[in-house]
């Protein structure tokens, strides 16, 4: 946001959108890069191409910065008169050039790397499974330290020193981490790709549609007509057939010549098991819970945009010397999460255990729903604080000879630390729900269909930007998110936020008291409910 406000003269609102299209884009290709991974090219090669994409990316961004004829440019004179022109059909082409190579690596990287580490153990060793558990920690730690390095060093330096230094680091981690990893190419145990599960689901479709005519047999007679295989599982994973869409249930309705000698289905398209429909119902009963997320992340996704605008009008200072740089203002959201979670998990957690006598203390249904209050809360106090800030800053007070000065960034503080207990409740929940819901051969794409929310919520964002950026600021008067932050009116659109996060919190309500819980069959083992993500 600061780059293409500063550096490419970009308005406000053409900023914010073209912030909020690439974050969708970026977002939904981990759903892409999952199905080729599984389909085609296996998780090493995903990851290689993802990894040489974000390099070029990165050396694109890096161009931008270095080269004067790559971004638009202006003199003093109408840098203080605001009239610097925005860039140009070229210009604008090579910077969206590079997006989109960063946008192709985080397809390829995004939903491999951890399935791709976790591919790297047995996991039917007690060993393995240790090893496991020790990399998804490693994992979120290095994750969780590159994100704190990239919002504190890098964006001071890009701020504060200059924009191609701040670009060129990472561009030479990037290339540094593409030498490591092909170094243990050699060491790696590659699984190779055993088909998607999109075209798994694509098939119950079909075959559904192929059989609507046909009527589906009675309760007593289901094991007689329809298809149900073992299922071929090192956990031996078994759905039971349910009632919920039960259209979906004809295509495994078996016809003559649906079955060839070996009891397989002679054609994929037009036979279904029981496991393919179930696994697909499981999607089906995720996605209301999903839906309500994305006007949760719709607050979130502030913190890169109009906070960022209201911190470059702010105060910035803390002691003479040293000034906070405006895109560096989401370490409050990152700090109250690390500081939360483990309070959260070591200490309340047990506590509520022995209350609730629910293993996790709360259901995950509970906490993703305390997440979506946090995320209202947090637009109703940033309406609050920008309504003051907005106040101060037209105010023609004056203190000892001299205007008052701009209130101080810190002011921004408590929203940032609400939207951070936000995703600490809300996202984490959302992670977790989807892996314990859907069925093992499915969690490749539980975090893509999580990214898929963001995504959700970048378009969502961008529409309502564009809206009221159209709809307001009529007869003369500026519209609420115009260029002029003091003349606009950035707390009424925190309020619609609001608004429109009460509404979405009924919605989930209602959602979470329908959804029904999916059931598994051990073979060998007493079949039980997964009821742990009771709303009540």
């Amino acid at each position: 946001m600061v780059y293409l406000r500063l550096r490419y003269h970009m308005d406000q609102v053409s900023a914010t959108n073209l912030i909020n299209i690439w974050f969708g884009i970026t977002n939904f290709a981990p759903l892409l890069g999952a199905f080729l991974s599984d389909a085609y090219c296996g998780r090493f090669y995903a990851i290689a191409i993802g990894s040489f994409a974000s390099f070029f990316g990165m050396l694109t961004l890096t161009l931008t910065a270095w080269l004067p004829s790559l971004q638009p440019q202006c003199t003093v004179q109408q840098e203080l008169q605001a009239q610097c022109l925005g860039p140009n059909s070229t210009q604008l082409s090579i910077l969206i050039l590079g997006l989109c190579f960063l946008s192709i690596g985080t397809g390829g990287i995004r939903p491999c790397s951890i399935p791709f580490g976790v591919d790297q153990f047995d996991h039917t060793t007690e060993e393995g499974r240790r090893g496991i558990n020790s990399y998804y920690n490693w994992y979120y730690t290095t994750f969780t330290l590159a994100l704190l390095f990239t919002v504190t060093a890098v964006v001071y330096i890009q701020n504060s020193v200059s924009w191609v230094l701040g670009f060129g680091i990472p561009t030479i981690l990037m290339f540094s981490s593409i030498v490591l990893f092909f170094i243990g190419t050699k060491f790696y145990v590659h699984v190779a790709p055993e088909g998607s599960i999109f075209s798994s689901i694509a098939q119950v479709f079909v075959a559904a549609y192929k059989k609507r005519r046909l009527n589906l047999p009675s309760e007593d007679k289901v094991e007689a007509y329809l298809y149900d295989p073992p299922v071929n599982s090192v956990l031996a994973l078994k759905l039971p057939l349910t009632n919920e869409y039960r259209c979906l249930n004809k295509s495994a309705i078996i016809e003559g010549g649906d079955l060839d000698k070996d009891s397989n289905p002679s054609n994929k398209w037009r036979l279904c098991s029981i496991q393919q429909i179930e696994e697909v119902k499981c999607l089906l009963r995720v996605l209301p819970i999903w839906a309500s997320g994305i006007i949760c992340f719709t607050a979130v996704a502030q913190q890169g945009t109009f906070i960022v605008s209201q911190a470059l009008a702010m105060d910035r200072h803390i002691g003479p010397n040293f000034q906070i740089p405006p895109g560096s203002l989401g370490i409050f959201s990152l700090i109250t999460i690390g500081i939360w979670v483990p309070i959260y998990d070591t200490y309340l957690v047990p506590y509520m255990r022995k209350i609730t006598k629910h293993e996790e203390g709360i259901t995950l249904l509970q906490r993703i729903g305390i997440g979506l209050i946090f995320s209202i809360v947090s637009m109703v106090v940033a309406g609050l604080i920008e309504q003051k800030r907005r106040d101060t800053s037209n105010s023609n007070s004056i203190h000892d000879g001299h205007p008052a000065a701009p209130l101080s960034v810190l002011w921004l503080a408590p929203q940032l630390i609400l939207l951070g207990f936000a995703e600490a409740f809300n996202f984490i929940g959302q992670i977790e729900f989807y892996n314990k819901q859907f069925p093992e051969n499915m969690r490749s794409i539980a975090t893509s269909l999580f990214f898929c929310t963001i995504a959700g919520a970048n378009y969502l964002s961008s529409l309502i930007v564009s809206l009221v950026h159209g709809l307001t600021g009529r007869n003369g008067k500026p519209d609420w998110l115009t260029d002029d932050i003091n003349q606009g009116r950035i707390d009424y659109f925190y309020y619609l936020l609001a608004g429109l996060g009460v509404i979405n919190f009924v919605y989930f309500v209602i959602a979470a008291m329908k959804y029904k819980y999916k059931k598994i069959e051990m073979v060998g083992v007493a079949k039980y409910n997964d009821v742990e993500l009771s709303l009540s």
